[in-house]
C-alpha cells in the first residue's frame, strides 16, 4: 500500500520549537519531542505533531485501547507494529528523521509484558503503560542547518497552516501549592540501600538502581510548568506531552536507542557531578569524574548488558564500543557518557529492538531482569513513565529514544518526580541518599517549590 503524497515544505526557522507548538499544544495528541536548542548541547531536531490518524493506549492491566478503533494484535509490540505498518510506504528520499510514524512513550511500567516481574509496588499514577500516536504529519525544525520543514500531504498541510495561524489561547499561571514529599526518608532509604547490600554481597546481582519518588500538588498550566523546567535544565532528549489532567514533563540528557539505515546506537549515562561554581572548579569535578573507580564500574557494567541486549537482535560481530566513559558536559552536571554501536540484523526490525533491550540497562543494574525483581521490591511505588522512554518511529525504519530520567508525571493534580542513583559494593549510604535528593534539585528550583525531607 502506498501512502498519500507526502510533500516537504520550508517554512520560517525559529531558534525555540516552543513558538510553533504553543499553537498546538491543546490539540488532541500533540506531542514535541525537544532538542533542547539552542541552550543544549548535543542536540539537532525538534519533531512536533498532533491530531494523530490513532492513538494507541496500553493500560495498567496490559489491555489495548486504540481510538479510533481498529484491529489489532494483543502484544503491545507487535500491535505497535501493525499501526506503523498501516501507513504504507513512501518514496521520498530526505535525511529528515521523520516522515510519518509512531511518536510517544513506553513507560517502565512496560516491561511487565517482556519479563517475569512480581507485583510488591504499587501502583502509584494511573498512566498508561504506554501512549503512542500514529502521526502522517510532523514539523520539524533542524539547527544544525537552522532549517524548518513541514513534512505532510497537501491536504494536511493545509489544516496545520491553519493551526499555526490561530491565536495562542490564555494559560493559567503555574504553581506548586505545597512542598514537595518525599516517598523515602533517611531512615526508609537506609534500609532498602542495605538490603540491596545483602543482594550484591550474596551474589543475585552486581548493581542495582534505587529511586524514590517526590509528589507535590500544583494548579495551572503545564506547559508553563515545562518551559521553566526546560529554561533551568536544557538537555538534548527533551519531550513534552499533556492530555486531560495528565502529563509527561521530561527533560532527558540521555538517548537509550537511535536506528537509522541498519546502524543501531545506544548512550548509556552513568557517573554524575554538579558543573562547579569557578572554572577552576569545574575542571576539579569534572576531573574527579573521568578518574572514579567506582563510577568507571558502574558504567562498564551497563555497557557490558547493552552489548548482550543489542546483541539479540544485531548481527553477530557487528556490536562494538567506540566511546567507553567518554566526558561530556551539560548546564547543570557533567556525565560520563558511553557509546555502544551494532548493526540490526535484517531479520528484525526497530521495534524488535527496542522490545529486546527494554527498558534500558543504565536505569536498571545488572543482570537486568534480576535488578527489575529487586526494584520492584524494594522501590514503594511503580515508576511510571520515569525510566522509560519517549521518542518516535519512523514509517522507514528510523528510530529515536531517550531514556526517560530528570522526568516529572503530572496525574489528577498532583506532579510527581523521581531521584536515584546506581548502587554497587562500594557504594555509601549517606552519599547515595543525598544523591536521589540532588537530582531534583535543579527541577525543584526551576518550579519554584521545595521538598520536605528527613536526613
Amino acid at each position: 500500500m502506498t501512502s498519500p503524497t507526502l510533500d516537504i515544505v520550508a517554512l520560517p526557522y525559529r531558534r525555540h520549537p516552543l513558538g510553533y507548538f504553543e499553537a498546538l499544544r491543546h490539540r488532541r495528541g500533540a506531542v514535541l519531542l525537544d532538542s533542547g536548542k539552542p541552550e543544549s548541547p548535543g542536540g539537532r531536531y525538534d519533531i512536533l505533531s498532533c491530531d494523530p490518524l490513532a492513538l494507541l493506549e496500553i493500560d495498567n492491566h496490559g489491555h489495548l485501547q486504540c481510538s479510533p478503533s481498529r484491529p489489532l494484535p494483543d502484544d503491545p509490540f507487535k500491535a505497535q507494529q501493525a499501526m506503523l505498518d498501516s501507513l504504507g510506504e513512501i518514496d521520498v528520499d530526505s535525511d529528515l528523521p521523520f516522515l510519518g510514524g509512531l511518536i510517544g512513550y513506553w513507560s517502565y511500567d512496560l516491561s511487565r509484558h517482556l519479563e517475569p516481574l512480581p507485583n510488591h509496588a504499587k501502583d502509584a499514577t494511573h498512566l498508561p503503560r504506554c501512549r503512542v500516536g500514529l502521526y502522517d504529519w510532523a514539523l520539524i525544525q533542524d539547527h544544525q542547518q537552522q532549517r524548518s520543514w513541514l513534512v505532510a500531504s497537501s491536504e494536511r498541510r493545509r489544516q496545520v497552516m491553519a493551526w499555526l495561524d490561530e491565536p495562542s489561547s490564555s494559560t493559567t499561571p503555574f504553581r506548586i501549592t505545597a512542598p514537595f514529599v518525599a516517598e523515602m526518608d533517611a531512615q526508609d532509604y537506609g534500609e532498602r540501600f542495605r538490603a540491596v547490600q545483602r543482594y550484591i554481597h550474596s551474589g543475585d546481582c552486581y548493581q542495582i538502581n534505587l529511586a524514590q519518588r517526590f509528589s507535590a500538588p500544583y494548579e495551572g498550566d503545564l506547559w508553563q510548568a515545562y518551559r521553566r523546567l526546560r529554561a533551568a535544565t536544557p538537555t538534548p532528549f527533551s519531550g513534552f506531552m499533556a492530555w486531560a489532567d495528565q502529563g509527561i514533563l521530561s527533560l532527558s540528557p540521555e538517548r537509550f536507542l537511535q536506528a537509522r539505515g541498519g546502524s543501531v546506537e545506544a548512550r548509556p549515562i552513568k557517573g554524575t557531578r554538579p558543573r562547579g561554581q569557578t572554572p577552576g572548579d569545574d575542571k576539579r569535578l569534572a576531573d574527579e569524574l573521568v578518574h572514579s573507580d567506582k563510577d568507571r564500574a558502574e558504567n562498564v557494567m551497563i555497557v557490558d548488558l547493552l552489548r548482550n541486549d543489542l546483541g539479540r537482535v544485531c548481527r553477530p560481530g557487528s556490536v562494538q564500543v567506540p566511546q567507553l566513559c567518554g566526558l561530556e558536559s551539560y548546564a547543570n552536571v557533567h556525565h560520563l557518557v558511553s557509546v555502544i554501536q551494532g548493526e540490526l540484523d535484517t531479520s528484525y526490525l526497530p521495534l524488535d529492538l527496542l522490545a529486546a533491550a527494554f527498558p534500558g540497562g543504565s536505569i536498571t543494574g545488572a543482570p537486568k531482569v534480576r535488578a527489575m525483581q529487586i526494584i520492584d521490591e524494594l522501590e514503594p511505588s511503580r515508576r511510571s513513565v520515569y525510566c522509560g522512554s519517549l521518542g518516535y518511529i519512523d514509517r522507514r525504519g528510523h528510530m529515536d529514544t531517550s531514556i526517560a530520567i530528570r522526568t516529572a508525571v503530572a496525574e489528577g493534580g498532583h506532579l510527581h518526580l523521581w531521584g536515584g542513583g546506581g548502587l554497587v559494593a562500594d557504594s555509601d549510604e549517606t552519599a547515595e541518599y543525598h544523591e536521589t535528593l540532588d537530582k531534583i534539585s535543579h527541577l525543584l528550583t526551576a518550579l519554584d517549590a521545595t521538598c520536605n525531607v528527613s536526613h
